[in-house]
């Protein structure tokens, strides 16, 4: 074997000779003295040309040139290098030294290439609104919540997050949705403040009607509590009567009580004082959108006396003789919802009145499309108002029309970006453009009023607007999307709907103990962001929210029921974001944790740094009866003897069992079981520490890495595609001017906000240039 790597030291050396000619630049000659030996002696027995381990082949990168031009690949040969990973444990190792040497090169000639490529921008793919975006746009173009959730088929996801352009398909079902959807959101925005003649309705209360007995006679008898509930077909949305007559058969010290209910909501309560002989009449106005909906009489209070000799005084039961519903009603003006008001600023008279529909027209397709409408967009709308007119329908339903049409155009589905140069080439999006990334990025939702304005007067871009407008819209209520889409899905709490954790195992999870686990990291989270903290915060901190069930979940005294309030954390235990429940809980098994998980999600979301894939057919750790007599410690330990397995294990595990002090669902333990808990933990390189606070110190000490770490998730997020290698310098760059501004998470936004990818595109087609 020794003869082997001879050979292939020789054959390195020989290809390194060449470099001795004048034409041989310093880095290339480094590379030949620091770099060339080490590989060919410790790496490329195991990534030669022959099956190279995990595709990576060094033997073909024989040149500095060569090797810089696979900057991605020789990155990992650098982080393998300085963290000790490769080569793996019982093999050869470098001297120090030596790879101090060659850590050094490829560190500063990598990152010196990059940052000396012409800037790229990177071009973002037409990107569609994610369901969230979808939500939040319509909210605030027309002032309907519409929730698609159960609706539209789930957003797919890319690099980590679900508003990544590549990934954000439309097919055919989705556009389905949207037709759909459309109609629906623009019969609840648009009310008929003169509506046709009201329809009366009335309800059949026969035998096939459900919740109570049936008379011929009387029609429904309640004699127990309960309620008579039908379903009725509403036609359209708007207010509407429901009308009851019903009697009480008194008895008892007081009379028959009702609710009319509608959907099992109570509409109004009644005391129904009337008797046979005397039938009362009973009406509940609501406003409701179109759609059959539960339509209810209840009876609220039963009584039964069996010692009353007047059997008409013994037994009080709720008669409904009959049930109408009559509407769409009639609008007072005044009483238009505010979706409404908020489209129509000037009412037209009529079909004919075209000013004023154009000017409504214009300025609801300027906000939907995110840019001023055309002449062009605005008459393409007045054919849909003209259809409705054609139909002979009131010109309410034309304007409902015109919306459906521009909720299912591209240019409301997609942020739409042009490409205003030649192919290939950078250039500035516009300052509409701008505003719309702004926004989407920080509120999930479409620009407000101000930074349509500033877009508007050009004045966007110039300085210190662009910085004051950052700080607005972080302090902005808004600004909770971002904690609910980008922080959700960075720390993975948004799995935390769908963990399981073993009812017998674990009794005290419950959905009020999920949703406070949840709660807690969001307001951490929302904390950082609205009071401008250090980023730093996320890794190590003395300070949480809590209520009244995850207090006595983590041992904190004093309660405070339902709602939450700031903490200070005194014992150690807990701080920054990896000892909150949600975490913990996401990271492990349904039965047990799992330091892998956690070491990984440590190293994927905290550090930057992922492992590889783990090699196939490797088997799970075993969970009998017979293979639970050790720590779950000991039983890791045996499982990853496997060399292949060992290296990607070294880097998590410690991380992983420096967190064991917190079971499956985050509560604190001294055992596992009946075993003593092992929290120490030796790191790559030789680092070691000891229990949660021990591994929040050595994370505190790698605060440029996680700084990189957060700078990479949140521009991938702000921008919505995946980083490139020309992205490193600005991450690089970025992270800079976050560390010398005392990490304040406020410089992290405004600097992703600054950068080149955020403020250009590269044009489509050619390279870059």
């Amino acid at each position: 074997m020794g003869g082997v790597v001879r050979m292939l030291t020789v054959s390195f050396l020989l290809a390194f000779a060449l470099p001795t000619l004048p034409a041989e630049t310093p880095e290339e000659a480094a590379f030949r003295t620091d770099v060339a030996p080490l590989i060919a002696t410790y790496c490329v027995k195991c990534h030669g040309a022959d099956k190279p381990k995990a595709g990576l082949n060094l033997v073909k990168d024989a040149d500095a040139a060569s090797a810089l031009r696979s900057r991605k690949a020789w990155g990992l040969v650098r982080e393998a290098i300085e963290t000790g990973t490769m080569p793996p444990d019982g093999k050869p190792k470098p001297p120090q030294a030596q790879a101090d040497k060659a850590v050094a090169w490829l560190e500063a000639q990598l990152s010196k290439v990059d940052c000396k490529l012409q800037t790229d921008p990177g071009r973002v793919t037409l990107r569609r609104l994610n369901r969230a975006e979808y939500r939040n746009t319509v909210r605030d173009l027309v002032g309907v919540d519409y929730q698609p959730t159960e609706d539209f088929p789930s957003d797919d996801v890319g690099y980590g997050f679900d508003n990544i352009g590549d990934v954000l398909t439309l097919p055919p079902l989705l556009m389905e949705r949207y037709l759909a959807a459309a109609e629906d959101i623009s019969a609840k925005a648009i009310a008929d403040d003169n509506p046709p003649r009201p329809m009366v309705k009335h309800i059949t209360l026969d035998e096939k009607s459900g919740g109570a007995e049936y008379s011929k006679r009387f029609g429904r008898i309640l004699a127990s509590e309960g309620q008579v509930q039908v379903g009725f077909p509403f036609p359209l949305d708007g207010e509407y009567t429901i009308h009851l007559r019903a009697f009480g058969q008194q008895a008892g010290p007081e009379p028959v009580k009702m609710a009319i209910k509608l959907d099992d909501k109570v509409l109004k309560a009644f005391d129904v004082k009337s008797v046979e002989s005397n039938v009362g009449s009973f009406d509940a106005r609501v406003r409701v959108s179109k759609g059959t909906h539960l339509v209810s009489a209840a009876f609220l209070n039963d009584f039964y006396n069996a010692g009353e000799a007047d059997p008409k005084r013994r037994d009080r039961n709720l008669v409904v003789l009959s049930m109408e519903v009559i509407g769409p009603l009639p609008v007072d003006g005044g009483k238009l919802p505010e979706s409404h008001r908020k489209i129509v600023f000037k009412k037209p008279k009529g079909y004919g009145d075209t000013e004023t529909w154009r000017a409504i027209l214009h300025r609801l397709a300027s906000r939907a499309y995110r840019r001023p409408a055309t002449a062009e967009d605005v008459t393409r709308l007045l054919r849909l108002v003209e259809l409705a007119k054609q139909d002979g329908e009131r010109w309410e339903v034309g304007l409902r029309l015109a919306i459906q049409g521009i909720l299912v155009s591209p240019h409301f589905l997609f942020r739409v970006e042009l490409d205003r140069s030649s192919p290939g080439a950078s250039q500035r999006i516009d300052d509409y453009e701008l505003a719309s990334r702004l926004s989407y990025f920080l509120w999930s939702s479409m620009p407000d009023d101000e930074l349509f304005e500033a877009a508007r007067t050009g004045g966007l871009r110039s300085p210190g607007t662009l910085e004051a407008q950052v700080a607005r819209m972080l302090k902005n209520p808004r600004s909770r999307a971002l904690t609910r889409n980008f922080a959700g899905q960075w720390l993975q709490i948004r799995k935390l709907r769908d963990v399981t954790p073993d009812k017998d195992l674990f009794p005290k999870f419950d959905p009020p103990l999920r949703d406070a686990m949840r709660r807690e990291t969001e307001l951490y989270f929302e904390e950082i962001v609205r009071e401008d903290r250090s980023i730093l915060d996320f890794l190590d901190s003395d300070f949480t929210y809590v209520n009244d069930r995850l207090a006595k979940h983590y041992g904190i005294a004093g309660g405070s029921g339902k709602d939450f309030r700031r903490v200070t954390l005194t014992d150690g235990r807990r701080g920054g974001l990896l000892t909150q429940a949600s975490i913990l809980t996401v990271t492990s098994n349904p039965t047990r944790t799992s330091p892998v998980k956690r070491g990984k999600w440590v190293l994927e979301q905290l550090l930057g740094t992922p492992p590889p894939p783990p090699p196939p057919n490797v088997p799970e750790l075993q969970e009998s009866k017979e293979a639970l007599s050790g720590t779950l410690r000991q039983r890791m330990e045996q499982h990853r003897s496997n060399p292949s397995c060992a290296s990607c294990h070294a880097k998590m595990d410690p991380l992983g069992f420096g967190l064991e002090n917190f079971d499956a669902i985050g509560a604190w333990r001294e055992k596992d079981g009946a075993n003593a808990i092992d929290t120490s933990g030796v790191l790559p390189g030789g680092q070691t520490f000891d229990g949660p606070k021990g591994l929040r110190t050595i994370l505190m000490g790698k605060r440029t890495e996680f700084t990189k770490c957060l700078t990479s998730k949140l521009l991938t997020y702000a921008i919505g595609r995946g980083l490139e290698d020309s992205d490193q310098c600005v991450v690089d760059r970025i992270s800079e001017s976050v560390a010398a501004s005392g990490y304040r998470f406020s410089r992290l936004v405004i600097e992703i906000v600054m950068c080149d990818p955020f403020q250009k595109r590269r044009g489509k087609g050619g390279e870059p240039s």
